[in-house]
This record gives C-alpha cells, structure tokens and sequence, in this order.
C-alpha cells in the first residue's frame, strides 16, 4: 500500500489559522458584553480583568502581523475597564487606567527595543487615549492626578496629538 500518493505536499495544504492570544482576548471581551448585557457588571469586570492581563502580556511579545490588533486590544481594554470604573463611582481608578494605557503607548513610541510594528501603531492608538485623557480632566476640572496633568500635557512626538 503506497501512503505516499495520499500525502498532500505542505505547499497545497490549506493554512490553518493558527491560535492567537488575540483570539482568547476577543471571547473574553465577548463575554464581558454580554454579562453587561445581562445586566452582570460583576462578570463583564471579571472579564474585562482577565482581558486586560492577557494583553499585558500579550503586549511583551505581540503575535507576528498583529501588532496594531494588539496595540487596539491594550486601548480597548483599558477604556472599557476606566469606563467601569466611572459607572461605579471612582474617577480616579479610572484616570489610573486612562494613564496606564496612554503612558504605554508613549512609551512604545519612543522604545526603539520595542517592535517596529509596535511602535508604528502606538500613535494611532494614543490620540484615542490623549482624547479619553481630556475628556476625563474635562469631567472631573482640574485633574488631581499628576499623571494625568503630566500626560495631558507632554511633549508628544506628533504635532496633530498636542491639545490646544
């Protein structure tokens, strides 16, 4: 019996996706809307948690080619854990997560040990945390936190990220 004949060459093998950090990220995230859906804010903050640790994690060493996905990821999670911490009342939980998340991402920029597609999407990503950062020094009048004050007004390396 020859096997051989029923052996398909690697080069006409379909690719299988290999899995991704990324994908676990994803279905943590899917379940954290849908606990808020459900009305669960203590599930979707436990979600949103484990979320936030796979991509700090994830964020040492992004999967090859998704780079920017993982640059979003760090964003997304952040925003959504600072947005519930709003809703539950303590504004300065959520500036410690709006700052952790832009002060990486300045961070990324200007680390030329970090990976080059990193760094490339760093800056796309931090205008949605420069503009989160504002909008909560807007809320809460003078930011009491220093860091963000510090954030709110560095030296960032592009001029359309400066707030006027």
């Amino acid at each position: 019996m020859d096997l051989s004949a029923s052996v398909i060459p690697l080069s006409h093998r379909a690719e299988v996706p290999a899995h991704s950090p990324l994908d676990d990220w994803e279905r943590l995230m899917r379940r954290a809307a849908s606990a808020m859906h459900l009305q669960q804010p203590r599930m979707a903050l436990a979600c949103q948690r484990q979320a936030l640790a796979l991509v700090t994690e994830m964020a040492l060493e992004p999967p090859l080619g998704r780079e920017d996905d993982c640059a979003a990821a760090w964003v997304v999670s952040h925003l959504n854990l600072a947005e519930l911490a709003q809703e539950a009342g303590d504004p300065a939980e959520s500036g410690r997560l709006l700052c952790a998340a832009h002060s990486t991402l300045l961070r990324w920029m200007g680390d030329p040990a970090c990976a080059p597609a990193l760094r490339q999407a760093a800056p796309r990503h931090a205008r949605e945390t420069l503009a989160a950062l504002l909008r909560h020094a807007a809320a809460y009048g003078a930011p009491a936190d220093a860091e963000v004050t510090r954030l709110v007004e560095a030296d960032v390396p592009w001029p359309s990220m400066r707030p006027h």
